[in-house]
């Protein structure tokens, strides 16, 4: 069956048009229509939308569907996440949101406090794939410029910022809001654990079980 997908901002300036014709067997998937698009969409972070829904991976495209490449929505540049070992740089945390029509940055800064040290693990890819499907929901929610996280993983002296959160928006409200749903979100999302470690004693800290 042929399939016409329509094409928004970045992809349809790639394609040159706003729309492109796929052939797709009976039965395929919004999964199928990414791969035989793939070059065209690149690296480029994107959702299916059929029917003028949003739909998962495993959606069937029946004939007839309106389909549409959606790419991330909203003013300002994607989220950056990162997750690892490195200490977080506040002020190029912040720096990262900046934007001409932004009226408001806000930071979010976690730091180890009361034991020595604070010990974290990760599911790392699915740690950062998370927090950034969080950063991308709260962005386009709260219709901010920018959104960066910075988690810390292994061992995180006292005092030391553990983790770091940058949003930037046209007005103090959007961007407050949005910063304390981003490191809401991610405490209780996010894949990643924690033990406090003071002197000989490490206690582990439960959490929540995420919701599927």
């Amino acid at each position: 069956m042929l399939v016409r997908v329509r094409l928004f901002a970045g992809l349809r300036e790639r394609a040159g048009q706003d729309e492109v014709e796929v052939e797709l067997a009976p039965g395929s998937t919004t999964t199928d229509l990414l791969s035989q698009l793939s070059e065209l969409v690149g690296e480029t972070r994107c959702v299916v939308a059929v029917n003028r829904q949003y739909s998962g991976p495993g959606m069937v495209i029946a004939q007839g569907d309106e389909v549409a490449l959606v790419p991330p929505v909203s003013g300002g540049a994607g989220p950056t996440v990162h997750v690892g070992p490195e200490p977080i740089d506040q002020q190029a945390l912040a720096s990262s949101v900046g934007d001409p029509g932004a009226g408001a940055i806000v930071t979010f800064i976690g730091v180890t406090r009361e034991v020595e040290e604070l010990d974290y693990e990760a599911y790392l890819e699915m740690a950062r794939e998370r927090i950034l499907k969080i950063c991308e929901e709260e962005q386009s929610a709260h219709g901010l410029f920018g959104v960066a996280v910075a988690h810390r993983t292994g061992t995180v002296p006292l005092g030391e910022a553990s983790v770091g959160i940058a949003v930037s928006g046209a007005h103090r409200d959007e961007a407050f809001a949005g910063a304390r749903c981003v490191i809401d979100r991610i405490k209780a999302e996010a894949p990643i654990w924690k033990v406090e470690v003071d002197g000989a004693d490490r206690s582990r800290v439960e959490g929540t079980l995420p919701e599927a």
